[in-house]
């Protein structure tokens, strides 16, 4: 992996490296930084997010692509960032954009969240979702954006960007200033030779801002952002960084002690994808991992899945 390109926050953080007589990260540039005083027990995983940058090196030594970023909310900088400028393969992630897309035209009045779509006028996709065990044939556009969120439902994301069309997704990528970031294409079960080779792109960096834009009612407007992020709270994937949560998947957008979580996954063969926001009584972060590995084995897949948990703990550890 290279070297990070410098960015307005990069240009003013200093160097920084792996614990005293531990091993450098193969995850080059990987960097954390907190001034927050703090218990003891805790200022020792929240200064050196050790335990993360041990497990990405050892995926990033098994041959995986590796990109990660953390920003804390409160103070606007980065507490951890791995070759995050680098953009990678993001999977259902990049219905993210999508939702935003959808809900600035259902807020500039130009869509009609009740609006019904018909199943039968899209082409049939299985890879993921629960639309097509449904027997409704047909839902309205605000359903179909809940489905897509809350279960990676590929019929329903197929559906909203064929009814907002991929040129105006694309704009609103453009619009939020993500250079990094592209939707080219709807989910589908085989990918053939005209087809594009993915969904979509990101970067850790750009994934991460989403996020924090999300909640601070930054992304296209307070209305949109407040729309999206509550789409988004009712995600069902707590598997991989949310694991640490201990929240409920199908009930956790309210949850009993405080703990805000906002988040969305992406998966494929080979690709693992997750970026969010986490807050608790000490501390607020958003997040991006992205892990690009060879998907030889069960082994192989519960090696990145370990080390997106392993991040979900020191998250935790931060905000708590």
């Amino acid at each position: 992996m290279g070297t990070p390109e410098p960015s307005d926050t990069d240009a003013s953080r200093p160097s920084h490296h792996a614990p005293v007589g531990a091993p450098e990260p193969a995850l080059r540039g990987a960097s954390r930084r907190s001034s927050r005083r703090l218990p003891r027990r805790a200022a020792v995983g929240r200064r050196s997010f050790a335990s993360t940058l041990k497990a990405l090196d050892v995926l990033a030594e098994s041959g995986a692509k590796v990109s990660v970023r953390i920003n804390d909310l409160d103070r606007g900088t980065s507490v951890l960032a791995g070759d995050d400028f680098v953009t990678l393969p993001v999977a259902g992630l990049g219905v993210v954009p999508l939702l935003l897309e959808v809900a600035a035209a259902i807020e500039a009045g130009t869509l009609d969240p009740h609006e019904i779509i018909d199943r039968a006028d899209l082409d049939r996709v299985e890879v993921s979702g629960v639309w097509r065990h449904l027997k409704a044939p047909a839902l309205p556009i605000a359903d179909l954006a809940v489905l897509t969120a809350a279960a990676g439902d590929a019929l329903a994301a197929n559906a909203l960007l064929a009814r907002v069309g991929l040129p105006a997704a694309r704009a609103r990528i453009e619009q939020l200033g993500l250079s990094r970031t592209a939707l080219l294409d709807g989910f589908r079960d085989e990918r053939g030779p005209d087809d594009a080779p993915q969904v979509a792109l990101g970067s850790a960096r750009e994934l991460a801002e989403i996020f924090a834009a999300l909640v601070n009612s930054q992304a296209v407007s307070a209305g949109v952002s407040a729309q999206v992020a509550e789409w988004l709270s009712l995600n069902h994937d707590l598997s991989l960084v949310a694991a640490a949560t201990g929240l409920d998947p199908f009930a956790h957008e309210n949850d009993e002690h405080g703990l805000l979580f906002v988040n969305k996954t992406g998966r494929d063969a080979g690709i693992r994808v997750e970026a969010g926001v986490l807050a608790g009584p000490r501390a607020g972060v958003s997040y991006a991992l992205i892990v690009c590995f060879d998907d030889l084995s069960i082994t192989h897949r519960l090696r990145a899945h370990d080390a997106f948990r392993v991040l979900g703990v020191d998250l935790m550890e931060y905000v708590f």
